[in-house]
């Protein structure tokens, strides 16, 4: 687990106040008829961390991440990112200041090759203006630039060799390295992952795991929703919980692996198990004693 200094300083509690936050998330409310899927009171996201949002499914987390980035809109609540305010924010908008996300479900561009799909993530195009596209001396040199960063990126994904391959011929890990690194075109502040891991056979796992730290050591702020505890252990400075769309818990990977609220809403009746040889005989001798103490019982009763 990678540790960091600001996290020594923070109560591993709900809500809990960052020392440098990034994201700040007040009163975010969406219902969906009866439903109050996301109801979330108050939350922050440290500046330069990799912060994991875990929970069980129908947690929450991934309608949360679409409000957030302006696919979908609240009921009631605000946020901010970077001190501005976002809430009404079309979701290109919200990916041209800095904040951007990838999918569960990748979206790549199909019928278009690599390379062509990591051109569009790029932002402020001049070509894009249908006046100035007719005049290529007016853009071909961005262009230039924007085809050389996008090299830059596949090499270091180790997708070079598939540039001028159709996106959909990609294995569903390539596709997923994909994704991410047409979301580092954008020159991103903060990049929200939603379920980087999924789908994602071995070999490119711990690939996937490698990005990730990057992004934190190039100064961008991570989110990402996952389900496997080891991912989170291994890459998370700091854990928040949903359950029910509410925030339930927050603090270090370590921390939450023993929060109580988070076992049985998280882990579910699993965490009765035994986990070490010692507990597994005391939960025996227990057993045993209780079936004895029956079996006298029964022969209490007896005529």
């Amino acid at each position: 687990m990678p540790t960091d200094t600001w996290v020594d300083g923070v109560t591993p509690e709900p809500g809990v106040a960052k020392p440098d936050p990034i994201l700040v998330v007040d009163g975010v409310t969406r219902r969906f008829g009866g439903l109050k899927a996301v109801d979330v009171e108050h939350v922050e996201f440290q500046r330069g961390a990799i912060t994991a949002l875990i929970g069980p499914n129908g947690a929450g987390k991934t309608t949360f991440f679409n409000l957030l980035t302006g696919f979908d809109r609240p009921d009631a609540g605000t946020w901010t990112f970077d001190g501005r305010r976002m809430a009404g924010m079309a979701a290109h908008k919200v990916a041209r200041i800095g904040m951007v996300r990838t999918f569960q479900l990748t979206k790549a561009l199909s019928r278009l090759t690599v390379m062509e799909n990591m051109k569009l993530g790029a932002t402020k195009q001049k070509g894009e203006s249908f006046a100035r596209a007719l005049l290529p001396p007016l853009w071909r040199k961005q262009e230039r630039g924007i085809e050389d960063r996008a090299a830059d990126l596949l090499a270091r994904f180790k997708l070079d060799n598939k540039r001028d391959d159709f996106a959909g011929t990609l294995s569903g890990g390539q596709r997923k390295l994909l994704e991410m690194a047409r979301a580092l075109m954008v020159q991103p502040d903060i990049v929200m992952l939603d379920e980087p891991m999924a789908g994602v056979n071995p070999a490119l796992t711990q690939s996937l795991l490698g990005h990730v730290k990057d992004l934190r050591t190039q100064g961008m702020s991570v989110l990402f929703v996952e389900h496997d505890m080891d991912v989170v252990r291994d890459i998370s400075d700091w854990v928040v919980v949903m359950a029910e769309g509410k925030i339930i818990s927050e603090g270090t990977p370590d921390h939450i692996g023993q929060d109580r609220k988070v076992i049985d809403a998280y882990l579910g009746a699993s965490h009765d198990a035994p986990t070490t040889p010692e507990e597994e005989q005391r939960q025996l001798a227990e057993a045993e004693a209780a079936l004895d103490a029956e079996t006298a019982e029964r022969e209490q009763l007896q005529p």
